[in-house]
C-alpha cells in the first residue's frame, strides 16, 4: 500500500516535535471515492467527483504489535457510486491523506451497508 509524501512529512513531523493530529478513534476516517486516476506520491486527498469520508467505527482504530486495523461503516445513504479508489485521513475534510489506494471495489447500492476494513502491517 502507497503512502503520500504528505503523510511522510507528517511522521517527521510528529516523530520530532510531537505535533500533528492523530490518526486515532476522534480523527481518523476512510475515504471512498470514484476516481481512477493513477496514483501519485503528492496526491493530498481522493481524485474522484464523488468521495465521502466516515469516521471510524467504535473501538477503531486497533493497534497490536505492528499492526492497525481501521474500519468504518457506510450506511443505506452513503457512498452510492462505484467504488474505485479509498484512503485514510486525520480529518473529516482537508487533514492528512495516509495513502491511496486505485482499486475497482464494485458499485455501491442504496440498499446495501458495507462495512470496511483495512489492515496495515509495519515491519523492516
Amino acid at each position: 500500500m502507497p503512502l503520500v509524501n504528505a503523510f511522510r512529512d507528517y511522521l517527521v513531523t510528529k516523530y520530532t516535535a510531537g505535533t500533528g493530529t492523530n490518526y486515532d478513534n476522534a480523527n481518523t476516517y476512510l475515504g471512498i471515492g470514484n476516481g481512477t486516476t493513477a496514483f501519485a506520491l503528492g496526491q493530498t486527498d481522493l481524485q474522484g467527483a464523488s468521495k465521502l469520508r466516515k469516521a471510524m467505527d467504535a473501538t477503531y482504530p486497533q493497534v497490536a504489535a505492528n499492526v492497525v486495523t481501521y474500519r468504518a461503516t457506510f450506511g443505506t445513504s452513503d457512498a452510492n457510486y462505484a467504488w474505485e479508489e479509498w484512503g485514510i485521513f486525520n480529518a473529516s475534510t482537508a487533514g492528512t491523506m495516509m495513502n491511496r489506494v486505485v482499486a475497482s471495489n464494485g458499485t455501491k447500492a442504496g440498499t446495501e451497508t458495507k462495512v470496511v476494513t483495512v489492515t496495515i502491517t509495519l515491519s523492516v
